[in-house]
């Protein structure tokens, strides 16, 4: 039998997060697995995987902030924001080269913060049921909508000029949801010269390091985050006896506990130190808003 866990990967280059998901499937032995957040196959870095039960626990990962090191390219545009488009747009080097330092923080400093963002057309994003990547590459024009996310940091940790370009190495503290492709296309246009991503690495999804990742050829001998292990890292251990568990698991609640909750959410421990599940304050009461496969630690 797969225990359920999650699962720290530092994904490569080329690889897809399907195709990440679909070595996990075949190391584990089970179809149950998933992520919580995709990487572009030109990414690197960290994907984080749920595997058997531990799947559930995805929809409270995923919304974590995310730390990304990139470096974007400024003076040429191409059509998917990234290096894996086509070129569409050289700036001049005279145009390039007079972009100044001072100009590049400004433009910086105009996306940090809470800002409104139109994702990259070549994205995950659906439209009327369809990718939008899919939709570009069917040679269908797409106009994302806005939405508003959070940049908190957006610091540039070198510059190297050449022949035409500027390249930024920059690190982003950001939400879920931002695009770093984005950031690259709108700095370049605002500094009108153009602006793309050349590499993108994830280093942080909430409180999951990259360092404690496993390579995707260690995929047979990894080992897991337990569920608890897990949860009590994104949000407050909410500790219960055996029999609040079991009243838990059964649909009931917990009365005049939910002072007890420090956030929105919890996740829920018995004295096992089984993950019993997440619970939330319904008025002065304590509730499961989901439950775990039962054994579950």
């Amino acid at each position: 039998m797969v225990e359920p866990g999650i699962l720290l990967v530092d994904k490569p280059g080329g690889l897809t997060s399907h195709d990440v998901v679909a070595r996990t499937r075949r190391a584990f032995g089970t179809r149950k697995v998933g992520h919580a957040g995709t990487l572009d196959p030109m990414a690197t870095g960290l994907l984080v995987i749920g595997i058997e039960g531990a799947t559930r626990l995805l929809t409270y990962i995923v919304g974590a902030a995310k730390t990304y090191h990139a470096t974007i390219r400024l003076g040429q545009s191409t059509t998917t924001d990234d290096a894996e488009g086509e070129i569409t747009a050289r700036a001049s080097d005279d145009l390039v080269q007079g972009v100044t330092g001072e100009q590049i923080a400004q433009g910086i400093a105009v996306l940090t913060g809470e800002i409104d963002q139109v994702p990259s057309a070549v994205s995950a994003i659906k439209v009327d049921g369809r990718r939008a990547y899919d939709r570009v590459r069917a040679g269908e024009e797409v106009a994302l909508k806005s939405r508003a996310v959070i940049v908190s940091r957006f610091d540039v940790l070198a510059e190297r000029r050449d022949a035409g370009a500027i390249d930024l190495d920059v690190v982003v503290d950001c939400s879920s949801g931002t695009y770093i492709r984005a950031l690259a296309r709108d700095l370049g246009e605002s500094l009108g010269v153009g602006g793309h991503l050349t590499a993108l690495r994830r280093t942080h999804v909430g409180p999951f390091d990259v360092s404690d990742a496993v390579s995707i050829d260690a995929l047979d001998e990894a080992s897991t985050l337990t569920p608890s292990a897990a949860a009590v890292q994104v949000m407050q251990r909410f500790d219960v006896s055996a029999d609040e568990a079991r009243d838990l698991r059964h649909g009931k609640r917990l009365p005049d506990r939910s002072a007890e909750l420090h956030g929105a959410v919890a996740a829920a421990v018995d004295p096992d130190g089984t993950l019993v599940g997440i619970v939330e304050r319904r008025g002065t009461d304590v509730k499961s808003a989901m439950n775990m496969p039962e054994e579950t630690r």
